[in-house]
């Protein structure tokens, strides 16, 4: 319930944009209204993983979700654009913790040969909120009834009956220790990746990728980071341990999780655009096209982690779902000005296929491979570098399918008509392709299919390192007891010693 609540409210706002913006206004701020939860959820993940160490997974949760249920509120209520911004960035930042939490405490209480089974169902629930969030947004606004507010007020019920079921069944030890809380961490980490994640996020669309508020942005960032690494290495209780990356099974595996949101998450965002603009689908129609990829990924998520429990083994899986997934990516290549939106199902299919047999299989690897007492940021931080990727790789791509545009753009149509033609709004407005005049629409609906071809294939590059990394991973026994099993076990053990 608690995943969710999270990952629904990250797609369902993108529907209803069109309607906030007409009745507060602010369209120079709209994009901040998805970015701020998006940054600000990256952020909270293993800063709240992170504490749930010393001060228990259950207040962190509790703490989580009461946050989540109080923004959703304030969201609703919101009389302006930066009202909504500001109550969006605590909405994500209780929603990181509920994402981060929810795949910690799984780990706390499963030992791994166990956890596979219930890891699909997590990847399947993050997976479903992903199809259905797009869908109920619009549902909301265009129902008309309700409102756009509803969008947030929704929330509130749901998000109670949550914090009820925690409240009357999540029992865990509290485990709560001294500890020297590291605010100088904290604080870097969130200037360095909220810096470069603002940047990846507003860069070609309401700022130029040459101007120098990016540039800024991006120094800043870098900086940060790069200082936040040294302080970390020298901090009595850091936030990311730097001792983890000696890890094999932990470096790796983070390294993977950072291609796989670069290569497969993010190249599947530039799909509704071709299939809007190039094949002439509705917004729905493009929405429902992605529809079998999650159902995909649901069924193997759940296979994925069945095998794992029956056989105890996850790196046959690690490394089959990039080889699956990739097979998805090459064909999305051969999309052109002549593709249905049924060429496009089956590869997204394969995509899907392929992220549900690497994922879950991917998170039990890293848990089982890290000691108990890193448990939490362990796992916070397979998400954190997931979503890291994510961002990353839309930026990237972004780059190249604008700069492409751009060169087909002059290459098919004279060049006063081309250099008066705005990018971003090409690709960020189907609407505005199919008002141009038909000579026009027929060179531009081209240039937009060649430039999305040319993004897929800068995926591939970088799913080629995803797949080394899968199969450079190292397998070790899955543990038979869980971590919380474990510290039972050695606290009794202490006991009958001191007596």
């Amino acid at each position: 319930m608690a995943m969710f609540l999270s990952a629904v409210e990250g797609t369902i706002v993108a529907t209803a944009l069109p309607t906030i913006v007409g009745d507060l206004g602010g369209l120079d701020q709209f994009t901040w209204v998805i970015t701020s939860y998006f940054v600000s959820s990256t952020i909270a993940t293993p800063l709240l993983g992170k504490l749930s160490d010393p001060f228990g997974r259950r207040p962190i949760f509790v703490l989580s979700i009461v946050l989540f249920i109080v923004a959703s509120a304030l969201a609703g209520f919101s009389q302006s654009m930066l009202q909504l911004v500001v109550f969006r960035s605590l909405q994500g930042i209780g929603g990181g913790g509920l994402q981060a939490l929810a795949f910690i405490i799984i780990g706390d209480i499963l030992a791994p040969r166990e956890r596979g089974r219930y890891m699909g169902y997590f990847t399947g629930t993050f997976a479903l909120s992903g199809l259905i969030g797009p869908l109920l947004g619009g549902l909301i606004v265009d129902a008309g009834v309700l409102g756009w507010r509803w969008i947030f007020f929704l929330n509130v019920p749901l998000g109670i009956v949550t914090l009820a079921v925690v409240a009357a069944s999540l029992r865990l030890p509290r485990t709560r220790k001294e500890v020297d809380l590291d605010w100088l961490g904290a604080a870097l980490l969130t200037v360095g990746v909220g810096s470069l994640l603002v940047a990846a996020s507003i860069g070609g669309d309401t700022v130029d990728w040459a101007s120098a508020e990016i540039a800024a942005l991006v120094a800043l960032g870098l900086m940060a980071t790069v200082a936040f690494v040294v302080h970390e290495f020298r901090a009595a209780d850091p936030i990311l341990p730097m001792r983890l990356f000696r890890n094999d099974i932990f470096a790796v595996g983070s390294a993977l999780a950072f291609f796989t949101g670069a290569a497969l998450m993010s190249s599947n965002i530039f799909l509704p655009l071709f299939l809007q603009v190039v094949t002439g689908s509705s917004a729905t129609v493009s929405g429902l096209v992605l529809a079998p990829m999650m159902i995909a990924l649901t069924v193997s998520s759940a296979i994925a982690g069945r095998r794992i429990t029956a056989r105890g083994r996850y790196r046959s899986l690690v490394r089959l779902g990039p080889i699956v997934a990739i097979l998805g990516l090459v064909g999305l290549t051969t999309l052109g000005i002549d593709s249905q939106p049924w060429h496009a199902i089956i590869w997204v299919v394969l995509n899907g296929l392929g992220m549900g047999l690497l994922m879950p299989p991917l998170s039990i690897a890293i848990q089982n491979g890290v000691d108990a007492r890193d448990l939490g940021v362990a796992t916070s931080a397979n998400v954190f570098f997931r979503t890291l990727g994510m961002a990353i790789g839309i930026a990237g791509y972004g780059v190249v399918m604008a700069n492409r545009l751009r060169t087909e753009l002059a290459d098919r149509l004279p060049s006063d008509t081309a250099a008066s033609l705005d990018v971003a709004e090409l690709t960020g407005s189907p609407e505005a392709i199919r008002a141009l005049s038909p000579d026009i629409q027929g060179p531009v609906i081209e240039s937009v299919a060649a430039a999305v071809n040319l993004a897929y294939w800068a995926a591939l590059p970088v799913a080629a390192v995803m797949l080394v990394l899968a199969w450079a991973l190292r397998e070790i026994p899955l543990r038979q007891v869980s971590p919380l099993e474990e510290v039972q076990a050695a606290d009794s053990s202490e006991d009958s010693s001191s007596s």
